[in-house]
């Protein structure tokens, strides 16, 4: 009788043991084999991204600053990193190469909290980082495409991409877990798709082949605003202290989407409340449009040669309210800052239809927009560079967007890895 208790017994578990088996809520190579925990992603380790920077000769970065930089010898230093110059103008917009340099040089001695640091060893890095000034190279090495003096940009261009062929770890990753900057809509455009595997900063994708530039792998960008920041923006009304409701001052014949504009200087002008000016970026005209910005409720910002333009950075910094037209921009940090929370979009079709547009923003509730402009005021600092880099400003940003598509990179490497059949293997069979 106990027997058969025994054996009835014994059946009961096995059945329980296989049912929790094939549930999956008992798993036996727990006991039988170690189990190994995974590698933890880059983003959940908290630890700041560890960047190898080449070490380029100065003639792809500050060389083209001026000539006296371009003389000096040794690598580039905190200690003598040239500043960037005050009277750059409008060249500035395109800087972020020069920030993103910088941002590594810099040694951490103040204390603040960092998203990349600089290390020595290329075998430690998570990420290397290009400093190829692209953008710099288009405004230095000629004034347009056709432009004979475009061949010093190419030349650069081509020795660049023979130094990061001969680089092991360039070799390693196809280029997949390398950072290079081009946020000027004609930055490498003579051997652009030769680098379409890294990790590109750009502005937007306007200039740029779908099967080129995304968002899975490249990093957008603010364009870097050329307008002085508001920073004693305190009134006791804000909204009754900002007297125009609508300002744009800018270049009005541009190319693609942007062609829109003069179609919207024909709808605007006439309105006063709405200040619709034509004018070129030069340093009076800046401080003019600084100015403008920040005696106004809201800032226009259709489309310039590209879907994005510095016009939205420095609208920004100056509190003033973005109203984007555009039907397929793209914008800086997007997956961690809400710009519906202190931005207006409207689609070209909706700009386009007469008196719609200034209207819904002759409508728009005061409260909202003095809600919108404190949302201004909160965020303007991630569209800040500067040098030495701050927590939370635009480099900052920008960092942590390239560790958020690090992932993706490494996950093509293993996989290549893992799909190369190894000189061994074919020599054994």
């Amino acid at each position: 009788m106990y027997g058969k208790a025994a054996i009835c017994l014994t059946l009961a578990i096995t059945f329980l043991i296989s049912c929790s088996i094939y549930l999956g809520t008992v798993d036996l190579r727990s006991y039988f084999f170690p189990v190994q925990a995974a590698p933890r992603s880059l983003c959940a380790t908290g630890r700041p991204l560890r960047v190898y920077m080449y070490d380029l000769p100065r003639k792809f970065h500050v060389g083209m600053m001026g000539r006296r930089y371009s003389k000096e010898s040794g690598p580039v230093t905190m200690e003598n990193l040239p500043p960037w110059p005050a009277r750059a103008g409008v060249r500035r917009q395109h800087s972020v190469e020069y920030w993103l340099m910088a941002s590594l040089l810099y040694d951490g001695k103040g204390g603040e909290e960092r998203e990349a640091v600089r290390v020595s060893d290329p075998a430690t890095a998570d990420a290397f980082f290009v400093p190829f000034f692209s953008s710099m190279s288009v405004t230095t090495h000629g004034h347009n495409m056709t432009d004979a003096a475009t061949e010093g940009d190419r030349r650069l261009q081509v020795e660049l991409l023979e130094i990061l062929r001969q680089s092991k770890y360039y070799q390693r990753s196809g280029g997949r877990d390398h950072v290079i900057p081009m946020t000027h809509p004609n930055a490498f455009r003579f051997l652009r798709q030769q680098l379409n595997a890294s990790i590109l900063i750009i502005v937007d994708f306007g200039r740029y082949p779908r099967t080129m530039a995304t968002l899975s792998k490249d990093v957008v960008s603010p364009y870097v605003h050329v307008v002085k920041s508001f920073t004693d923006d305190d009134p006791l009304d804000p909204y009754e202290n900002r007297t125009t409701l609508l300002f744009f001052r800018g270049n009005t014949v541009r190319k693609d989407e942007g062609k829109i504009r003069v179609k919207l200087a024909k709808i605007l002008t006439g309105n006063n409340d709405v200040r619709y000016e034509k004018s070129v970026a030069t340093p009076s005209n800046i401080k003019m449009s600084t100015k403008g910005m920040r005696l106004s409720k809201f800032c226009l910002h259709p489309a310039g040669d590209t879907p994005s333009s510095c016009r939205l950075f420095d609208a920004i910094v100056s509190h003033c309210v973005p109203v984007v037209v555009s039907d397929k921009i793209e914008l800086p940090f997007e997956d961690e800052i809400d710009y519906t929370k202190f931005s207006i979009f409207f689609s070209m079709k909706e700009a386009l239809e007469p008196g719609y547009l200034v209207n819904q923003l002759r409508q728009f509730p005061k409260d909202r927009w003095v809600e919108m402009w404190k949302r201004l005021k909160q965020v303007s600092h991630h569209y800040e560079f500067q040098y030495p880099p701050k927590e939370e400003d635009a480099v900052y940003m920008i960092w942590r967007q390239v560790k958020h598509k690090l992932p993706g990179a490494q996950l093509a490497v293993h996989r290549n890895r893992r799909l190369k059949i190894p000189d061994w293997w074919r020599r054994k069979k």
